[in-house]
């Protein structure tokens, strides 16, 4: 256990009350399912980028970019910096097309040209993708109060837990969205403090270059091009088939708003990762003997003053919660709508809204139990395996629809989702391979899709009377 100042921990509880009463003052009034999942549409583009960054800024942007730096130097950045490329994708390409849907989830979305089996198909993988990104930063979270509380690893999970109910459950997309600008603000503030001390102290290390020789540590392919390559395209393909910020994109007042409001996330997100670098940098120097997960919290513990280490702690922290009731929020609202409304046939709005809030509550406690069962794992590795699953299915059908509707027939869509997510999961799970789940997923979804468009093309020209 860390100990923490009356000034650090002062510091770390007015910031996290702070933060939650503010969100949950915000939504006070969320009384119905659109109003809780969407914000009766009327949101503007700092509430959309609130939404989004306090959900793509979790543990893995923080705890889990220090991590990685504190064992491999610069390549750390690929998750802050493939995050927000992917959400400038999202913003160019697909945030209008989306938004003039007026839908409200991605399966609602895939439902239209394929048919209604398609929507509660890519409902149950989307979420069990979404999941293991919540486990990530479950995993980061439960490191971060053991660390600084001397809990039992459940009793931190607990707390978590009851942290993003406060968070998130009541309030909705709202009470995300005004949390995330709030949380957003104390890490940049900082974040940036902390990793300007780090940088200092390494710029003065007399050893500096036998410590951190140019590669890997200072270059962006450190774990290898392969490996990073992937990991960017994990995050390109997860990000946009990702409900919890195409939810940001739908509750958009039009569809200017949703661009602006998704491109704007991108430009919070991309440099929030170099600090964290510095951070887990400096610690693998100063103290090779500590469990790199720990660099973050420990840095800002023993090497900032107090109440702004403080208050860090509970920016690192809120950055946990607030991603994890994000993600949860994307998974409810997908049971509520797709799988409530959609296969089973719920109309109450007051029912829909249980099952969302009910989805959030399940799906934060089943993210706490996984990552109990793996806390020794890599908080990144748990991301892009997210990414893989929930983007290989969905996306190539997705694009499609959006940029080539009619082309697809539906049988061929479902196969591709149905195929290519067997694949992920057969070379991660069950085989395992030492093959990349992603590619395989991808290899698999383009080998079905591109049938099926062969085989609708030629069931077009059959069926084209001649001139």
């Amino acid at each position: 256990m860390l100990s923490l100042s009356v000034s650090q921990l002062a510091g770390l509880v007015g910031t996290v009350l702070a933060v939650v009463a503010f969100g949950a003052w915000s939504s006070r009034n969320v009384r119905s399912a659109q109003g809780y999942s969407l914000n009766g549409r009327s949101a503007g583009s700092i509430l959309i980028a609130g939404s989004i960054s306090g959900t793509a800024v979790g543990g893995s942007s923080t705890v889990g970019t220090a991590q990685m730096a504190a064992s491999f130097g610069l390549s750390g950045w690929w998750f802050t910096l493939g995050t927000g490329i992917a959400l400038l994708v999202l913003a160019a390409f697909y945030a209008r097309p989306l938004r003039r849907s007026g839908l409200e989830t991605i399966p609602q979305y895939l439902t239209i040209p394929y048919g209604r089996s398609a929507g509660p198909l890519a409902s149950l993988v989307s979420s069990l993708g979404i999941l293991f990104s919540a486990v990530a930063s479950a995993l980061a979270g439960i490191h971060l109060m053991v660390a600084m509380f001397g809990m039992a690893p459940w009793v931190a999970a607990a707390v978590l837990v009851v942290l993003v109910l406060a968070y998130g459950m009541f309030g909705g997309l709202k009470g995300a969205g005004v949390s995330g600008i709030l949380k957003m603000a104390v890490l940049w503030l900082t974040l940036w403090i902390a990793g300007g001390y780090a940088g200092l102290s390494l710029a003065a290390m007399p050893d500096f270059d036998t410590l951190f020789p140019a590669f890997p540590w200072f270059s962006l392919w450190g774990r290898g091009t392969g490996e990073t390559l992937y990991n960017l395209m994990s995050l390109i393909v997860g990000v946009v088939c990702t409900q919890t910020y195409v939810q940001a994109i739908y509750a958009a007042s039009d569809t200017r708003v949703a661009a602006v409001g998704a491109a704007t996330a991108a430009l919070i997100t991309i440099p929030i990762g170099l600090p964290s670098i510095a951070v887990g940098m400096f610690m693998h120097a100063r103290h090779p003997e500590l469990a790199p997960v720990l660099a973050l919290p420990v840095y800002m513990i023993s090497y900032l003053p107090g109440w702004i280490g403080g208050i860090g702690l509970a920016g690192i922290l809120m950055s946990v919660v607030g991603s994890i009731a994000g993600l949860a929020l994307g998974i409810g609202t997908m049971m509520a709508n797709d799988i409530g409304r959609g296969l089973l046939g719920v109309r109450d709005d007051t029912t829909i809204l249980l099952i969302n809030r009910v989805s959030v509550l399940g799906v934060t406690a089943v993210s706490m139990l996984i990552a109990l069962s793996a806390l020794d794992s890599y908080v990144l590795d748990w991301n892009y395996m997210s990414m893989a699953l929930r983007g290989a299915s969905v996306f190539l059908p997705l694009s499609l629809a959006v940029f080539w509707p009619g082309r697809l027939p539906a049988l061929w869509a479902v196969g591709s989702m149905v195929g290519s997510t067997a694949a992920a999961v057969a070379v991660r799970v069950l085989l395992p391979l030492p093959i990349n789940p992603l590619m395989t997923g991808l290899a698999v979804s383009a080998g079905v899709v591109c049938l099926g468009l062969l085989r609708g093309t030629a069931t077009n020209r059959r069926d084209t009377p001649p001139a």
